[in-house]
């Protein structure tokens, strides 16, 4: 089983019971502000969650849950390849987590031979997951409007892409 670990993070495989910590995240309005789908309503919505990461497979999804002081804070990784996804809950913005947990799956997953890029789909409000995401070679290769409906209404998206040629130029 892949983990990967850094001076504050864990990142490892989604397990069944990580439910209680992942529902915590995604039943919290202001963490799924910019996520595509409303915050989960019970547990139960956060358990066929929670299964289909476990389910998924390496092929396609190459995903982590983010353990900082032995609780799971939310998850990072490429949850359909070749697309990054993740979620921090709202207690831990601003200290960082979400820029060290990127700097070690961006190393891991392109150490797979099948993976030539990167891609993100990134509400254009999110400024600083953009600006995070740039931070780490990201660049911007598109823009349409109106391509998500979520809770929070109709939302744009700006699309993302690290190339694997690029990263390995810049480290």
């Amino acid at each position: 089983m892949t983990i990967l670990t850094t001076p504050r993070l864990i990142l490892r495989r989604a397990r069944s019971d990580d439910v209680d910590d992942m529902h915590r995240v995604l039943s919290d309005p202001a963490a799924l502000d910019y996520w595509s789908s409303g915050p989960h309503a019970c547990r139960g919505e956060t358990v066929a969650w929670i299964d289909a990461m476990v389910a998924s497979r390496l092929e396609e999804s190459d995903d982590f849950v983010i353990e900082h002081a032995g609780r799971v804070i939310g998850k990072l990784g490429t949850w359909r390849l070749p697309e990054i996804g993740y979620i921090i809950a709202p207690a831990y913005w601003g200290r960082g987590l979400a820029s060290e947990a990127l700097r070690a799956f961006l190393p891991h997953v392109f150490s797979r031979p099948d993976v030539d890029r990167i891609t993100a789909d990134v509400d254009p409000r999110n400024l600083r997951s953009l600006a995070m995401l740039e931070r780490h070679g990201f660049v911007r290769t598109g823009y349409a409007a109106g391509t998500w409906h979520t809770h929070t209404g109709i939302a744009d998206s700006v699309y993302l892409e690290l190339q694997r040629v690029h990263f390995a130029a810049s480290n």
